[in-house]
């Protein structure tokens, strides 16, 4: 996790909610994150899928964490997310963001959920606007 500095990195890997929900951090650099989540009894929706929040979630914490990973504060402006597989239970997924466009005080950033096999299952865009 080159580029990114110490205290940037331990606190986007501290995020409670992503530890509550199982989502770790597998990569890390300014404008690009992955991070990852395996898929367990408590992710799943009552049709016996994952439920959307926790992928949406997934995606969502990567698009934080490459945001936020260069020298300054970002916060979303809008997201959206389509669905196109589900996973089966223990399968891990993993969320892959970048900077798609850098506008100064915005930029877009594209994150791309894969199974397994490296199969995309979703797919998420996200804006964000700097503070500083």
């Amino acid at each position: 996790m080159s580029g990114v500095d110490e205290e940037t990195r331990s606190r986007i890997e501290s995020d409670p909610y992503c530890a509550f929900l199982g989502i770790t951090l597998a990569s890390l650099a300014p404008g690009a994150a992955r991070t990852r989540l395996t898929v367990a009894e408590k992710h799943l929706n009552f049709h016996g899928t994952p439920h959307g929040g926790a992928i949406y979630s997934l995606a969502d914490a990567a698009f934080a964490a490459a945001s936020n990973a260069g020298d300054r504060t970002a916060v979303a402006l809008e997201t959206n997310i389509s669905y196109l597989e589900a996973v089966e239970v223990g399968e891990t997924i993993t969320a892959t963001a970048a900077e798609t466009h850098d506008g100064g005080r915005t930029a877009e950033y594209e994150i791309e959920v894969t199974d397994g096999a490296d199969e995309r299952i979703a797919t998420f865009r996200g804006r964000v606007y700097r503070l500083d």
